[in-house]
């Protein structure tokens, strides 16, 4: 009997780093509600720019449709996190665009998200931290604990490579775009963020949760 109670107590106070993975992944991407949420403002603005062509209305509606999908989410009681982030990314966008007068100007701040991005998870990677190694002390409590073992560094850093990919797709496809298209490739922007947005995303999570299926690496939260 008390062989099994150990056994129950051990399981319990372990659990496989893919597993935490996954669940911290899921909550990190904010499924398919998050997903629409992040796309509709850009959609929006492309939108209203092919139809009139005024950049100020554009970037007005757009900007309005975020606050209405953070209205629907403080009525709902839900969390607001990935209205924040769309809201946060259009106005940002806004400003760039409103400062510069040129409606290109509204997708250069993601396009350089992704470059510094990209270049902060390849620094993360070579210097043996990768980033979605923190995902795992987020988890355990020890934010740093996971880096005394060997096998789930390589692991977060193999998972961070996947991370890092979609960006730099983004990056290699938008900027040639953005430096050689000017206002009149502002339809092929909005299109170009939207299918490389979520659909990238999900290509990346889908490669991180298979990679993920293929271990069971034990990790045990960190002592009170």
């Amino acid at each position: 009997m008390s062989e099994k109670m150990s056994t129950t107590e051990e399981n319990a106070a372990h659990v496989t780093v893919e597993a935490a993975m996954r669940g911290q992944l899921a909550k990190a991407f904010g499924g398919v509600r998050g997903t629409i949420e992040a796309a509709v403002p850009t959609i929006v603005f492309t939108v209203m720019w092919i139809t009139i062509s005024d950049l100020r209305t554009s970037l007005i509606v757009s900007v309005a449709t975020s606050v209405v999908l953070l209205v629907v989410r403080v009525l709902q009681r839900s969390t607001p996190q990935f209205v924040l982030n769309s809201l946060f990314g259009i106005a940002i966008g806004a400003f760039f665009a409103s400062r510069t007068g040129e409606a290109k100007d509204v997708f250069l701040p993601g396009i350089l998200y992704n470059a510094g991005y990209a270049v902060a998870m390849l620094i993360s990677i070579v210097v043996r931290w990768p980033v979605v190694g923190f995902l795992i002390g987020s988890v355990t409590g020890d934010p740093t604990a996971w880096r005394s073992d060997p096998a789930v560094v390589r692991l977060c850093s193999k998972l961070t490579w996947l991370l890092m990919i979609p960006c730099v797709v983004r990056v290699a496809v938008q900027l040639p775009v953005y430096l050689i298209g000017g206002n009149d490739a502002v339809a092929e922007l909005g299109i170009l963020k939207i299918v490389m947005g979520w659909p990238l995303q999900v290509a990346g999570l889908a490669a991180m949760v298979w990679l993920l299926t293929k271990g069971r690496t034990p990790v045990r939260p960190a002592s009170p």
